[in-house]
């Protein structure tokens, strides 16, 4: 009797050991959302409230999902090719081929042509009051009235498949020519070092530029003065898109999404559910990443699963908030941090916030690993401390009045 009882007990462990993982690889991966649009083109994602819009190629115009990328319709524009969005408070900018710059002023219900109407427009911006379009042959345009009316700039004579602002700065990315940089709103333009490129993506996080290219990944620190060439240098890069210290990038040669979680310097191919797909566009929406495709519409996936290698570890649901010990500790370089949330009756809600931050022993912030709602469960992340001294570090975790601290010791 005692032995079928240790029978039955093994195989039940062996069997909730299964389904545990077969649950955290359906959990941890992209997921098609295309339904009412069907498999087509992506060539553009924006975000406006909890509405996303899709631009889509050849000639079927923009869709919109009010429930996260579930269910997607039609758009009243939905016969032009579209290369380009823009959300600049409650207006809707979309840049098409050939018949320029579109409207809407009621959330996609309807949209109306602007002056700017007879160019193919392959970027857009915007800084405070001035919107810019990127266009095909003939630079950049500036309106500064919401599209009323248009005026070219000086940089009058290039391709120009990408637009990004820092602050002042406006950067224009284009077709063999590099990025160039305006610090007047467009009124002149400077060529970059970053030279004799094809930039088809740009992205600005704090100090840092991106773009991307048809040779990876270059970053700038200094507002486009010198370039350098991130690890992700042998994939055509045709997106960009960055959310804290991560940077997301889409290749255009058919090898799906790389993430770097630390401005650039190492990278990691995540295609769990995608496969090897051309990813034209991102964007990101209630702790979701949306990934625009070539020919299979759009992907979605918890952010937090990109972002820090956030995964479940359980289905079992935690009765308390828990942080354990990392390990292995000491460490060198990647340790895994382990914790709990339960289901949450505070004032935050059934998902609490969690923020879960590395510090060091003088106690200045260092990592920032999770900060974000997150649902009941057991979770792990792994904390990258290559590019730290070795020594003594913290790891704190807050979450609906519930804090620890566990010490991490990296040896070097």
């Amino acid at each position: 009797m005692k032995n079928t009882i240790k029978v039955l007990l093994a195989v039940l462990t062996l069997f909730i050991l299964n389904f545990s993982f077969l649950i955290h690889n359906c959990m941890s991966q992209w997921v098609q959302m295309s339904n009412g649009m069907g498999n087509i083109y992506i060539t553009s994602l924006a975000v406006n409230g909890n509405n996303i819009f899709a631009g889509t190629w050849p000639s079927t115009g923009i869709y919109i999902s009010t429930n996260n990328g579930t269910n997607w319709t039609h758009t009243s524009l939905n016969n032009q090719e579209i290369r380009s969005l823009l959300v600049n408070g409650n207006n809707i900018f979309t840049g098409t081929k050939p018949n320029g710059v579109f409207l809407s002023t009621d959330n996609g219900t309807s949209w109306a042509q602007t002056s700017l109407n007879s160019h193919d427009i392959l970027s857009l911006a915007v800084n405070g009051n001035n919107i810019f379009a990127g266009s095909d042959s003939n630079g950049v345009y500036l309106s500064t009235n919401n599209g009323t009316t248009w005026n070219q700039t000086s940089l009058n004579n290039r391709n120009v498949w990408s637009l990004a602002v820092s602050g002042s700065n406006i950067f224009a990315g284009t077709y063999g020519y590099g990025v160039f940089l305006s610090t007047d709103n467009g009124t002149t333009w400077t060529q970059t070092s970053l030279i004799n490129r094809t930039i088809n993506a740009l992205a600005v996080n704090g100090n840092n530029i991106f773009a991307g290219t048809t040779t990876g990944v270059y970053i700038s620190t200094d507002n486009g003065t010198i370039w350098t060439q991130t690890s992700l240098n042998n994939h055509v890069l045709y997106s960009l898109a960055v959310n804290g210290n991560n940077v997301f990038a889409g290749t255009g040669d058919y090898n799906g999404v790389f993430v770097s979680s630390n401005n650039g310097t190492n990278w990691t191919q995540r295609n769990e559910g995608l496969g090897n797909r051309i990813v034209a566009a991102f964007c990101i929406l209630n702790n979701y990443m949306f990934a625009g495709t070539y020919n299979v519409s759009v992907y979605r996936r918890p952010l937090g699963e990109l972002i820090t290698g956030i995964q479940p570890v359980s289905v079992l649901i935690p009765k308390e908030f828990k942080l354990m010990q990392n390990y292995p500790n000491p460490f060198n370089p990647i340790t895994k941090i382990n914790f709990d949330i339960p289901v949450c009756h505070s004032g935050e809600g059934r998902n609490p916030v969690v923020n879960l931050v590395i510090y060091d022993a003088l106690g200045r912030k260092i990592e920032t690993l999770v900060n974000q709602k997150m649902n009941a469960g057991s979770y792990s992340v792994d904390f990258n401390a290559s590019n730290l001294s070795g020594g003594v570090y913290f790891c704190r975790m807050q979450s609906a009045g519930f804090t620890d601290v566990k010490k991490l010791v990296l040896l070097k």
